[in-house]
């Protein structure tokens, strides 16, 4: 897709958005929504530090206009929360914001189903500009940076997107609980459910993501890593 000239935007004011921002440092987040707000104004603002936390405020506003999401972000484990989002919320459009701005990356990214990405290094006058263009239903990306497709990631990677995108908000906040270490008792009690219901999920996210093991469903997680240092550690002895 062409890139689209960002020079004049057409200015979006007083529309009464409301926008999702998502990142775990609060004086980003804070940074971030002063751009947001500049470029437009009278918006609402709903903000999260994690993955789960993000889930919860989805259910209790499910007609969000935009969400910015912070790539490297407390259970989220490289673009997999992207890829979920894209199955559980396909009409929310996605900007993913990241201090890892390299080409890579932002292709990556796109190819997972952002409509756009933002640097940690972009100053609000840009911040603001994208977030405009992807509200107008444009995508975008840093300058320089072409758009990517499919063939910019290999099939293990598109296969897991494609299976984490089948997971239930609730089969996605175990999974990530998984891969974190969590055991079914520790799960069930930060989730406030029983053990039993635990396994019940985590049976189906075996089956959808097409694990034979946790083992096996932790390393599925690991393709879709924005970096091979970040992979999780398998859990001992949850098979």
């Amino acid at each position: 897709m062409e890139e689209k000239d960002m020079s004049h935007p057409t200015r979006i004011h007083d529309l009464n958005y409301e926008f999702l921002i998502v990142d775990d440092h609060p004086l980003y987040r804070a940074a971030l929504k002063g751009a947001v707000e500049t470029a437009c104004s009278g918006s609402r603002f709903l903000e999260a530090d994690s993955v789960a936390s993000l889930l919860d405020l989805l259910e209790q506003h499910p007609g969000a206009d935009l969400l910015l999401l912070d790539l490297n972000l407390p259970g989220a484990y490289g673009y997999s929360a992207l890829a979920h989002l894209r199955g559980s919320h396909p009409e929310l459009p996605v900007i993913v914001v990241s201090a890892m701005d390299d080409s890579r990356t932002i292709r990556r990214a796109m190819a997972f189903g952002a409509q756009g990405f933002v640097s940690k290094s972009a100053d609000a006058t840009t911040i603001g500009d994208h977030v405009q263009a992807v509200l107008r239903g444009e995508l975008v990306t840093p300058t320089g940076v072409g758009r990517a497709g499919h063939a910019d990631l290999d099939i293990d990677a598109l296969d897991a997107a494609e299976r984490m995108a089948q997971l239930t908000p609730q089969q996605f906040r175990v999974f990530a609980m998984l891969c974190s270490g969590r055991l079914n008792k520790q799960i069930a009690s930060d989730l406030n459910i029983t053990e039993a219901t635990v396994k019940a999920h985590m049976t189906a996210v075996l089956r959808k993501l097409g694990a034979a093991s946790r083992t096996q469903a932790v390393l599925i997680a690991s393709r879709l890593a924005s970096d091979s240092r970040a992979i999780p550690a398998l859990p001992e002895g949850l098979d």
